[in-house]
Order: C-alpha cells, then structure tokens, then sequence
C-alpha cells in the first residue's frame, strides 16, 4: 500500500474511532463515515469490507492511544506497587480526566453497546480486560515475591477488583463530569493498594470530598 493508501486509512480509522465513540457504533452509519472522510463508497470499501472491519481497526487504534496514556512513565518504576499507582493515576487523571475520547471510556461503552448485540466484537473487548488484569496480576505478584505483598492473597481477584473500581468511576465521571470522581478513586485505589503491604492497616478516617453530581 502506498504512503497515499496508508493515509487514506489512517484517516478513516481517526474518523471513525470518533464516531462510534460519540454517537456508538450501530448509531453509526456507513454514510456518517463517508460524510467524516469525504470518500465515495468504492474508495471506502477499497480498505475495509465492512463497518465491523472499520470497528476492529479503529478499535485497535484506540488501544494504542489508551496504553500511550496510561503506561507512561511505567517502565522507570522498578516498584511493582509503584507502577500500579502510576497505572491509576494515568488512567484516571488523563486518560478520563483530559477526555481522550469525546463519548468517554470508549472500551467500556462499546462493551455495555455490543453485549448481546455481537458476540465477536464483545469477546474482544472483554479479552482487552482479561489481559490487563493478568498485566496486574504480575505486578501484584512480583510485590509478593520481593515481599511486599500479604502472601497468600487472591491476586486475580485483586486486580479484577481494581479495573472494576476504574470502570465504575469512568461510567459516573461520564454521566457527572465531576473530577472527584476520578481523583476520589485514584486515592482510595492506590490506599487499598498500600494496605495489602505486611503490617499495613485500614486508617478509615481520611477525608475525601463530596461527590457534587450534576451535569
């Protein structure tokens, strides 16, 4: 494919991954991504069969966005726990809090979009979880061994524990536009975090601010 080819699909993955991040992806409708590229129907479908081939591209390149965000500066932290704060706070304040994606967490609301609409399309996302709680769960693990970590503790359960705590604030952060959302849940992630250390107990009297709610 030439550099003229590559940029053409490039552009149609960009304009697409915003699309079905705004408006969804069955809200989506081949003409809207026509209309977003200026291409005529033949030129469109010369780089992808289907919206669903679209959707898988631009689904790739909103990965490759989110991990450039979010494991920033983890490479340096030779401190498994360390790495995993650095991991909340990433996500939380930018790739939640600067608005990566318009419509909000784009995984998240492709999941909750396609689940019983398309088995295919679901089970790649879920995966896309799956691998990042096993990511955790060698970060937890290597704390263990350097003993950091409470031994015996259920490290699956941890990690999924934690990305369901980040998704549940990107659901109500979307819905509120409340940043103590996201700040309340990196604070709180990284203590639970801190307290699974030997001889670390719960200290429940740290204040946090109120969530404000509204729009």
């Amino acid at each position: 494919m030439g550099q003229k080819g590559l940029q053409t699909r490039k552009n149609i993955v960009g304009k697409s991954l915003h699309l079905f991040s705004v408006k969804g992806y069955y809200n989506t409708s081949v003409s809207d991504i026509l209309a977003a590229t200026g291409l005529t129907k033949g030129g469109l479908y010369g780089h992808f069969a289907s919206k669903e081939e679209i959707w898988n591209a631009a689904y790739d390149e909103a990965i490759r966005i989110w991990k450039s965000i979010v494991f920033k500066g983890i490479r340096n932290r030779t401190d498994p726990l360390v790495r995993l704060e650095t991991f909340i706070d990433n996500d939380m304040q930018y790739y939640l809090g600067e608005d990566t994606f318009e419509g909000g967490c784009f995984f998240l609301n492709m999941l909750v979009e396609l689940s019983g609409q398309s088995q295919s399309m679901t089970q790649q996302i879920f995966r896309g979880f799956v691998q990042l709680s096993n990511l955790i769960q060698s970060w937890l693990r290597e704390a263990e061994q350097n003993g950091a970590l409470e031994q015996g503790l259920d490290l699956r359960e941890i990690a999924n524990f934690i990305i369901i705590s980040l998704n549940g604030a990107a659901a109500l952060y979307i819905s509120s536009r409340d940043d103590s959302v996201l700040s309340q849940t990196a604070r709180q992630l990284k203590r639970y975090v801190r307290q699974l250390s030997p001889g670390v107990t719960s200290n429940s009297s740290a204040a946090t601010e109120p969530i404000k709610g509204g729009g």
